[in-house]
């Protein structure tokens, strides 16, 4: 026995649900993606949320996770102009690689990191049988840490016209907790296909008590909701008038079961029993039941370990194949190593700083480059300042120049610093890691992003590569290029032949001491980027050992999934020679021990040695010792200068409470 009914008038207004202001989306493929990706974006702008899109990456068993970055990296690259199609405002991507009975430990790690309040899964069907979750099992959706909304789609939805072709949307209703969850995704759904909405009250009751019951628990909707045109009270099993009712219906709405829940956390009698027998598409909600979310924490190695000074220091476990770091390092490598590629829509790039209100600058440090630095300037300014807006200002760091490095840069328009006359007052030293350390005090930018001027193959890439990650991850604080390295000798060049200290030297130490580093490929190349916020907070070594000590501080205080990296694809640039590589690893060495000695709180060298003898040649004399004081100094972090804060606007430091 069916009745329709519309009512109108003489209920109280619907008090309006506190809506969700984070959404998560996993996906595995692009099939998943084509389909979720638009019903994501209807719940997401209904409520104006903030978008998380999470690509999972699946690893067979046996196989690292880094051996599927390229994978992921193809991935987000191949999203890309799907989203561009769907979306007005971008969501962020970010990335999941877990062996495949992890993934759900993967997602309630990104639901609690990041403050997550819906999640939408896509729920494996005939339409749909590859998704990021697999089935939809897991013990703890019985009492999510969020809400959760799965979508089943339907043939009509998979190959006809997608979401855009529903016409109509059935919403079972009833006293469950998740009613009122419910009728908010019908009316988003109805809303944005332009469909309209039945409500179905099944019951068991006599007709009248029926209806009563239905306008007291959704009459607030009847008066509210313009996308409803009917309500339908039917007294009848309930399954059977959802089953019934649903070949009128291209999309039913309905809530998770709240009793007799199966193991897997999800499912029940009246949901197994629809699902088997609708072809309809199913929107299927269930509330968090108040579950307390736990504050992002970044996972800090320890700072300090109180040793017995009579005793040997223990120093950090190797990195092998069962060492927990090991597995850390593995995972970081897949889902934070980017390819230049995935950001060369500059157009996209602009957008997203702009709805960040972000301001981006580069700096140029530069020691007699007047051989490329026109080249390097010209190239960077025509895409990314005048083509488009990405970079908001380009200011040369020089670093005492004695050939025309300066007057070219200046020809070009660009403003010129030598770094000995900044914060005079503070003195100078020699060195890279001094220009960097005070272009944050001349620089404008919110991101600060540096590139070598010595680069005979520029490319826009090298400045929006290490940008991308920070305007599309909002966790990432630093991003650091990498490339292949070719080295000529005489009239051959070597393809792999480059990056001798960061091979020889960097990478083994930072393997031994600090190995959850160990997946950076380049941590010595001079093509980075960084937030102002993390990089003022930072010291600053001042000569060779600056991107050394800069990525063992960012691992102490952010963790290391605040750092990025990124495929710049080649790089082409002066080779230096064997004596200068050896002062360069020296230098590097310094820096090594200086912060081992800091994370183990002992002193290893008393005093250390700060002179190295180069070995030298001469026919006449033939082999003797030339020695050199290399001394890596450090300068503290910048924003502990009080001239750096007056001049960026932070309160001074007897104003802080930390």
């Amino acid at each position: 026995m069916k009745q329709d009914k519309f009512t109108r008038g003489g209920i109280r207004p619907i008090r309006h649900l506190p809506e969700p202001r984070r959404l998560l989306l996993p996906l595995a493929d692009l099939d998943e993606a084509r389909i979720m990706i638009p019903v994501f974006e209807i719940i997401s702008q209904a409520c104006q949320g903030q978008m998380s899109i999470l690509t999972v990456t699946t690893v067979p068993e046996g196989v690292p996770p880094s051996e599927v970055a390229a994978k992921t990296s193809r991935f987000r690259e191949a999203l890309e102009p799907l989203i561009s199609e769907i979306y007005d405002t971008i969501p962020q991507i970010k990335s999941l690689v877990r062996p495949h009975d992890e993934i759900w430990d993967g997602i309630w790690e990104v639901i609690a990191q990041d403050g997550i309040d819906t999640l939408v899964l896509g729920w494996s069907s005939p339409t749909l049988p590859d998704t990021a979750i697999g089935e939809l099992q897991d013990p703890r959706l019985a009492s999510p840490p969020c809400d959760i909304i799965a979508v089943r789609p339907s043939t009509l939805i998979a190959s006809e016209g997608g979401w855009k072709a529903v016409q109509s949307v059935l919403l079972p209703v009833s006293t469950s907790p998740y009613a009122g969850l419910a009728l908010r995704v019908a009316n988003d759904l109805a809303r944005a296909t332009d469909a309209h909405i039945s409500l179905l009250h099944a019951s068991t009751e006599a007709l009248q008590r029926a209806e009563d019951q239905l306008l007291r628990d959704f009459g607030s909707a009847l008066l509210n909701l313009k996308k409803l045109n009917r309500s339908l009270i039917v007294v009848s099993n309930v399954a059977e008038a959802i089953i019934t009712e649903a070949s009128n219906y291209q999309v039913i709405v309905m809530g998770a079961p709240t009793k007799q829940v199966h193991p897997g956390g999800w499912s029940g009698p009246l949901l197994d029993e629809v699902a088997a027998s609708t072809d309809a598409a199913l929107v299927i909600v269930k509330k968090s039941k108040g579950y307390q979310r736990q504050e992002p924490e970044a996972i800090h190695p320890e700072k300090a370990v109180a040793v017995d000074s009579n005793l040997v220091p223990k120093l950090p476990a190797p990195c092998n194949d069962d060492n927990a770091v090991a597995v850390v390092v593995d995972t970081w490598f897949a889902e934070n190593t980017f390819h230049s590629r995935e950001f060369s829509d500059l157009e996209r790039l602009v957008f997203l700083k702009e709805s960040q209100n972000l301001t981006v600058s580069l700096g140029l440090p530069a020691l007699n480059e007047a051989e490329t630095v026109g080249n390097v300037i010209q190239s960077v300014k025509t895409a990314l300042m005048d083509e488009v807006p990405l970079l908001d200002e380009i200011v040369l760091i020089d670093s005492g120049s004695i050939d025309y490095t300066r007057e070219i840069a200046v020809d070009l328009g660009i403003p010129v610093y030598i770094h000995h006359e900044i914060l005079p007052e503070y003195g100078a030293y020699h060195g890279k890691g001094e220009a960097l350390w005070k272009s944050l005090h001349v620089l404008k930018g919110d991101i600060i992003a540096w590139i070598d001027t010595d680069i005979k193959n520029i490319h826009p890439r090298f400045v929006y590569g290490v940008l991308g990650p920070l305007l599309y991850n909002t966790h990432v604080q630093y991003v650091k290029g990498f490339y292949r390295r070719p080295l000529r000798e005489g009239d051959k060049i070597l393809v792999g032949g480059g990056g001798r200290v960061t091979e020889l030297t960097a990478r083994p130490f930072i393997n031994l001491f600090f190995p959850e580093l160990s997946g950076v490929i380049q941590p010595l190349s001079g093509e980075y980027a960084g937030r102002r916020q993390a990089l003022e907070k930072l010291p600053f070594f001042v000569g060779y050992g600056v991107e050394t000590g800069l990525m063992i501080d960012l691992l102490d205080k952010y963790g290391i999934n605040s750092i990025a990296q990124v495929d710049l694809q080649e790089r082409i640039h002066h080779n230096q020679p064997l004596p200068s590589l050896s002062k360069m690893s020296f230098a590097i060495m310094q820096v090594v021990f200086s912060r081992l000695e800091k994370r183990l709180n002992i002193r290893m060298l008393d005093p250390p040695n700060l002179t190295m003898n180069l070995i030298r040649y001469r026919p006449s004399r033939r082999y003797y010792l030339d020695p050199e004081e290399i001394c890596e100094r450090e300068r503290p972090p910048i924003a502990s200068i009080p001239e750096y804060r007056q001049k960026h606007s932070l309160p001074p430091l007897d104003d802080q409470t930390n």
